[in-house]
């Protein structure tokens, strides 16, 4: 089962459903927006298999963007288990990154 987390329409990022189901986790753990952890738990809970960021508050939005952008690669270099997977598991994550960053522009 895949994940796909939106972050505009145009802009995308559709991996395995583990890799999403962490991120959005990592998302949850960190929003300082308990109404926008709420809903990222529900949707990792339910396993809805999808998260459109504009669904977030402008304020939560923008949280989880800078979280993404800044916070998770590094976040999953020390969390997730090592492997011979885990360089491609980061790259993964390093394209979601680079992502956020197209948002700013």
């Amino acid at each position: 089962m895949a994940g796909l987390l939106v972050l505009r329409p145009d802009l995308d990022w559709n991996v395995s459903g583990g890799l999403f189901y962490w991120t959005v986790e990592f998302l949850a753990d960190r929003m300082s927006d308990p109404e926008a952890a709420a809903y990222l738990r529900e949707i990792s809970d339910e396993n809805l298999g999808s998260l459109w960021l504009s669904e977030l508050s402008p304020s939560a939005r923008a949280e989880a963007v800078e979280l993404l952008r800044d916070h998770l690669v590094d976040a999953a270099d020390r969390e997730l288990p090592g492997g011979k997977g885990k360089t491609a598991v980061l790259g993964l994550l390093r394209e979601l990154a680079d992502m956020a960053r197209r948002l700013g522009q």
